[in-house]
């Protein structure tokens, strides 16, 4: 049997926030954003040529917004990502983008 990790949930604090960054400046395609009630939105945003999704939204989780840690996007080439992710306004110069390379991580 084949496990699969589809969707990662992200607990934000600014819905339409997060949403922007992650669709407009980082890339990201958005798959839906549906209301499901009042309490309730899902967003969900998947990064180009990946299998996993985020979903970003409003009683998806009680975990604090920015409390999730490790998650790892896998580029082919690091700096031309983190130029990208700059050009976009995605990122900060000197913010921790690195990459693995024989002998170890860099960037």
């Amino acid at each position: 049997m084949d496990w699969k990790l589809e969707l990662v949930v992200i607990p934000v604090a600014d819905v339409e926030r997060a949403k922007r960054f992650y669709n407009e400046q980082v890339g990201f395609v958005v798959d839906h954003d549906t209301h499901v009630s009042d309490d309730m939105r899902v967003v969900q945003l998947t990064p180009a040529g990946s299998a996993c999704s985020i979903a970003i939204g409003t009683g998806l989780s009680p975990s604090t917004p920015g409390s999730v840690q490790g998650i790892q996007l896998v580029v082919s080439v690091v700096d031309a990502a983190r130029a990208e992710l700059l050009q976009g306004g995605g990122g900060q110069p000197g913010s921790a983008l690195r990459g693995w390379c024989p002998g170890g991580w860099a960037g």
